[in-house]
């Protein structure tokens, strides 16, 4: 590092942009906390949504198996299909979050693909209570996707903020303070030696 005039001013202009950009990553800091608050609470509704009815799937299809596990077997091939999903994003913050749009697994009796005379109450119940999971867990599951990207989002940007924080703007300040007392210290040995040459008659 050279102590130079043109080199001090330099770092004052590499300390403000510093300074600019800290402030610029505290701010996105903030909204994404903002956010990660709110879709954390989203995703605990959801997840306890999720238990709730998992738990009436697994009492359902535990009545279901009393009518034979072929029955319930075969339903269950008759019933498969595709939920049809679009998935497409938008930006919080300049992350890029997932917004899931799915159809949904819920049927009625009449469109699993079984016939309804071999069918009982128990296999439609259970159906109906894992189809309503299927559901429940699509809305979940983009919620998920975006809470750990937010969450990465936000670590990565303290780190930044920490960055600048401690090592990059104490450092420019600190250099700066050296190269304008070396600066100080020239223009006082180069007054001193123009006073000690018009002192001893030698032109200055």
């Amino acid at each position: 590092m050279i102590a130079t005039r043109s080199e001090l001013l330099a770092h004052r202009s590499q300390e403000a942009i510093a300074r600019r950009g800290h402030t610029l990553l505290e701010q996105k800091r903030a909204a994404l906390i903002a956010e990660l608050r709110r879709l954390g609470l989203e995703v605990a509704d959801k997840r306890a949504e999720l238990e709730r009815i998992a738990a009436v799937a697994r009492r359902a299809l535990g009545q279901a198996v009393v009518d034979g596990p072929q029955a319930v077997a075969s339903a269950a091939i008759a019933a498969s299909g595709t939920v049809p999903a679009e998935v497409s994003s938008r930006s919080v913050a300049g992350v890029r979050v997932i917004e899931l749009q799915a159809g949904r697994a819920s049927r009625a009796r009449t469109g699993r693909g079984y016939a309804l005379t071999a069918s009982t109450a128990a296999i439609d119940l259970a159906a109906e209570s894992f189809e309503a999971e299927l559901d429940a867990l699509l809305d979940l599951a983009a919620a998920e996707l975006n809470l750990r990207r937010l969450s990465a989002e936000v670590a990565r940007t303290t780190r930044q903020v920490n960055a600048l924080e401690q090592v990059v703007i104490p450092r420019l300040a600190a250099e700066q303070r050296y190269i304008a007392a070396t600066l100080e210290q020239r223009a006082l040995e180069d007054r001193v030696r123009v006073t000690r040459r018009r002192e001893s008659g030698w032109p200055a």
